[in-house]
């Protein structure tokens, strides 16, 4: 090759690799992009199955400590209704023994001025006496409680069998710690329980006093965030829109993103609250995924950016997650005041009542149309007769 033509190769080399790349030229740069993008998918996906694989222990392994908290509670109104109906036999019996010692003073006073064959009358009475008599006098003469197994042998109503007893707790004195390490002898259902509470906590629902009006009527709010200092926020979670989020995001001004409105187009929406209606939050039992906070157990916010993933991977359907519109907020001690003066009930509830709206499994004992209905129900006592007497409009409302 002559030094010309050496030259004409080696500029046509140098001009060939200045050139940009084409579709069919090596592109290493874009496919250290791309490899990179699709390494950051494969981890969140992981991530994902793996907060929704810890949602899915905790459910199997019963270690919901709110589940815990409502059996102590039926536990205490079970004893409490228990007391009250020894309270009315020990009464009853004090009051027959009563009875029993009246009438052996005047039989005897009756014996000592009596005539006749003393020994006759006895035989008479024995033979009259009828069986069911003998048997009352004889369980009258023991304690009323026996077969509950109280003061029999020492025992009390703490007492139980233990391999390694856990009442050594130099911390704790004995009631404390048959309350913490006892299993409550009440059976709730899982799937549907509230019961009051007399303080505010993350994860604790506000239901609407029967007397309030306004865009809170009948409704029934999740606190989020609650702290003495910052105040309190809040989504409402009975006020389904009529409509899914393709046509309520299309409808009304807010700034959800478009890829999400496609991914969670039949996703069910509802009126969150007053404040910032523009924003969206959404509302899931997925897990804990990446963005998410968890509020309570099986109850988690946020994270819709994941939560797409998952729909995409056909892991989540788009009607199990509750797209929230606006929110309800306090300022430092505005809530406890509104508490104080009968403006909500605050109650703890189950995670399935809490995600009714958003794919939650409804049972036949459930009232699907009305959540605060349903909620005041499952309460029982005074709430039970708020709900009977006030129920009827239902969860779907006219919305500002």
């Amino acid at each position: 090759m002559s030094p010309t033509s050496y030259l004409t190769a080696s500029a046509l080399i140098l001009l060939a690799s200045n050139s940009p790349t084409t579709a069919f030229a090596p592109q290493p740069t874009k496919i250290a992009k791309t490899s990179h993008r699709r390494s950051t998918h494969l981890q969140e996906s992981k991530d994902n199955d793996r907060a929704r694989m810890e949602k899915s222990w905790e459910h199997m392994m019963g270690s919901d400590w709110r589940e815990f908290r409502a059996k102590l509670v039926a536990q205490e109104q079970l004893d409490m209704v228990g007391g009250k109906k020894n309270s009315a036999k020990q009464t009853s019996a004090s009051s027959k023994k009563e009875e029993k010692i009246g009438n052996f003073i005047s039989g005897a006073i009756s014996s000592i001025f009596s005539k006749g064959d003393s020994s006759k009358e006895k035989e008479t009475a024995k033979e009259t006496a009828s069986p069911t008599a003998v048997k009352e006098d004889i369980n009258e003469s023991s304690p009323v409680d026996i077969f509950d197994g109280v003061d029999v042998g020492g025992a009390t109503k703490f007492s139980k069998i233990e391999f390694n007893s856990p009442c050594d707790d130099p911390f704790m004195d004995e009631e404390e710690c048959h309350i913490v390490y006892d299993e409550p002898h009440v059976q709730i259902d899982s799937h549907r329980w509230a019961h009051p509470l007399y303080h505010v906590e993350p994860g604790c629902i506000l239901i609407a006093n029967e007397k309030l009006g306004g865009v809170f009527h009948q409704t029934v709010v999740l606190i989020i965030d609650h702290t003495e200092s910052a105040g309190s926020t809040g989504i409402v979670i009975n006020r389904p829109f009529p409509g899914n989020l393709i046509k309520i995001a299309s409808d009304t001004d807010s700034n959800i993103d478009l890829s999400l409105k496609m991914a969670f187009s039949k996703a069910p929406v509802s009126y969150g609250g007053p404040v910032m209606q523009d924003q969206f939050s959404t509302l899931h039992g997925f897990g804990e995924v990446n963005g998410s906070k968890k509020v309570c157990p099986g109850v988690f916010v946020g994270g819709s950016s994941q939560l797409m993933q998952e729909v995409r991977r056909n892991h989540l359907h788009p009607t199990e997650v509750l797209f929230v519109k606006g929110h309800a907020a306090w300022v430092p001690g505005q809530l406890t005041r509104e508490i104080e003066k009968g403006v909500w009930y605050i109650a703890a509830a189950s995670a399935d009542l809490i995600l009714r709206y958003a794919g939650a499994p409804v049972s036949k004992d459930d009232n699907p149309s009305d959540l605060w209905a349903d909620i005041l129900s499952c309460m029982g006592d005074k709430y039970e007769d708020i709900a009977t007497t006030h129920s009827g409009r239902g969860d779907e409302r006219m919305l500002p």
